[in-house]
């Protein structure tokens, strides 16, 4: 008698609990408590998430600002646990759930608190912490209403190693993951009907070619999927929807992020114990869950509160734009964002990167426009280059731009497949230079002016870049290992708002500091 394994599967929610997007208050089409609301509860599915779930949306932002005293009135109630996130985790009724890169961004104590609330067991068999504080498991096994065992592995990307604050990675044991999930595969092997990995990673080649896009060891899913045989893969990181791909041994699933919907994977065990798999992503279209809403929404006042107090005022909107042509032609926002760099770091040159989705800055300015337009969670690196770094450091963004069939320019497709990522094109103030998008790639950067002289290979330079960029992400490799001059540990977001504050009255700086040759 065939028997079925119906799953749900999120990732990468990063904290965005109402649907909204806090850049507005206009209702849409996201946000877990939509999704939720359409979440089937029996014997023989299993609730899943990926990780990326307490760091991301203006809602986690303030909470971890919080005091101790002032995060105890977040919550109408604590009977589904004293965390937000953790309780909304639990009336959707997750079961299972592994870590992501994210999650350690505010440190260990802020993971455990997440952690201790939530009703889930905790999956990751590539990071623990060395005092084995946090509630994690390399594996599961769960028997389902039909007899089916499931088991079921964690593994989140290593690169938490080179992301996150030294002071934290130093508190982690992080393995590379095929290795774990080979040894925690062997583990469950013959123990179970149905395996399953909840990977926070993503697919390092083209799922229609098979080509490889990364071999960097941040995503390797597909390699997991042809060097293992787990049957089924849940994937995460990239933020890029897959309905469902066969590749080699498993079956493999990514929903996007901020939980426009959740994957829905029906795995139907044959008597011979053959397996068959359907997929679908399930938009988050219902009503948000009354129960939920209630819940946090003492916590949702105080954050639409926060993100609506005036900050400043700018001599002129900052509009996001167009990707390819802010940066072929400059951008005041990313200009503006280097002013706060520098003023921050004491740097002689800033690097910014704009996001892929970017709402811009009103002349007057609210902390909702700063949290909003400036997403991430970063601190800032000054680093010690020489002038051919720098210059390599540029060559790299000058790779964003390729011409198409035209001989238009256009936005090279490195930066486009398998993941979107204007945010690894980088905007630099403080020098003045020159990308000839007609060179190879490689050999495009033809000036780099500072103090309207051109810099020396060997010179010496102060550079300020966030603490992504300084750990070399986004194939940025030269920026390893160079001298650290300052480490600032303010989030980029504060510091925006900080700067505001202190400069009510602000002339934006409207230099364009590169010229690109189409």
């Amino acid at each position: 008698m065939d028997k079925t394994l119906t799953i749900r599967y999120t990732s990468d929610t990063h904290g965005y609990l109402y649907p909204t997007n806090y850049a507005d208050n206009e209702a849409r089409d996201m946000g877990l408590m939509k999704l939720a609301s359409e979440f089937p509860h029996d014997g023989n599915t299993l609730i899943l998430d990926g990780g990326d779930t307490i760091q991301g949306s203006p809602m986690t932002n303030l909470y971890h600002r919080l005091t101790p005293e002032e995060r105890a009135q977040c919550l109408q109630s604590d009977a589904y646990g004293a965390h937000p996130f953790a309780a909304m985790m639990n009336l959707a009724g997750y079961q299972y759930v592994t870590l992501g890169n994210h999650d350690f961004n505010n440190g260990l104590d802020a993971l455990n608190d997440y952690l201790a609330s939530l009703d889930a067991l905790c999956l990751c068999c590539n990071i623990r912490d060395r005092e084995s504080r946090l509630p994690i498991a390399p594996y599961a096994i769960h028997a389902l209403d039909n007899g089916l065992r499931v088991g079921l592995v964690g593994a989140c990307t290593p690169f938490v190693r080179r992301w996150e604050h030294p002071a934290t990675v130093a508190q982690l044991v992080i393995e590379d993951p095929i290795p774990a999930c080979r040894e925690a595969l062997e583990a469950i092997r013959g123990r179970c009907d149905v395996t399953v990995l909840l990977y926070h990673g993503g697919f390092e080649c083209d799922l229609e070619t098979g080509r490889e896009l990364s071999s960097s060891g941040e995503n390797e899913a597909c390699r997991i999927c042809r060097e293992l045989d787990f049957d089924l893969v849940l994937t995460g990181h990239q933020h890029a929807p897959v309905a469902g791909v066969r590749i080699g041994n498993s079956y493999a699933v990514q929903p996007g992020y901020r939980a426009p919907h959740a994957c829905a994977v029906t795995v139907t065990v044959h008597e011979d114990g053959s397996k068959a798999f359907d997929s679908a992503l399930i938009p988050a279209a219902g009503e948000p869950m009354p129960q939920a809403a209630a819940l946090l929404a003492p916590l949702e006042a105080r954050v639409q509160r926060w993100l609506d107090t005036p900050a400043g005022h700018l001599d002129r909107a900052l509009e996001a734009g167009d990707h390819l042509d802010k940066a072929a032609h400059g951008s005041n926002l990313m200009n503006f964002f280097n002013t706060v760099q520098l003023e921050a770091s004491g740097a002689q040159v800033s690097s910014c990167s704009m996001p892929n989705e970017l709402k811009g800055l009103p002349q007057t300015v609210t902390i909702r426009d700063v949290v909003s337009t400036y997403i991430y969670t970063n601190t800032l690196v000054v680093l010690e280059l020489t002038g051919e770094t720098l210059r390599r450091y540029i060559e790299r963004s000058a790779a964003y731009f390729d011409h198409d069939a035209q001989g238009k320019l256009c936005i090279s497709d490195e930066f486009l497949r398998p993941k979107v990522q204007h945010y690894n094109y980088d905007f630099f103030s403080g020098i003045d230079y020159v990308i000839d998008t007609r060179r190879p790639v490689g050999s495009r950067v033809t000036s780099m002016k500072l103090n309207s002289r051109e810099l020396a290979d060997d010179e010496p330079v102060s550079v300020c870049v966030n603490s992504y960029r300084a750990c070399g992400t986004g194939e940025y490799g030269m920026l390893l290992g160079q001298k650290v001059l300052r480490d600032v540990q303010t989030d980029v977001a504060d510091a925006i708002i900080e700067y505001i504050v202190a400069h009510p009255q602000i002339t934006v700086d409207t230099h364009r500091y590169c010229t690109v040759i189409e």
